[in-house]
């Protein structure tokens, strides 16, 4: 189960982008993947299709695998693990570990 959610602020931990924060824009959950706004692009060779669009070299953000994101946060100020902290009620509230402040 992955505990990053759209709108999370996270930074990369592994690879060419390591160390870059962005906000998550969609969550792949059966890839186990998310797409990241600004991190991991790729570039992609378009040919024309129609009359009036141009064919070229297309920069694209492509998916991270959910194992280099960490969520990072603010009262913290750097990337932490995330946990879950069920309440009384039975309803379950992700948690920081480091600061143990409830989530959004």
């Amino acid at each position: 189960m992955s505990l990053i959610k759209k709108k999370d602020t996270v930074t990369v931990v592994a690879g060419k982008d390591r160390r870059k924060k962005g906000k998550v824009l969609f969550v792949f959950p059966k890839k186990e993947k998310v797409l990241v706004e600004g991190i991991n692009f790729a570039r992609k060779h378009t040919r024309r299709t129609r009359e009036g669009q141009q064919g070229g070299i297309v920069s694209l953000e492509k998916p991270l695998h959910l194992s280099k994101v960490q969520y990072f946060c603010n009262r913290c100020n750097r990337p932490v693990r995330l946990g879950v902290k069920v309440s009384a009620d039975g309803s379950r509230v992700r948690i920081c570990r480091r600061c143990k402040e409830e989530l959004p």
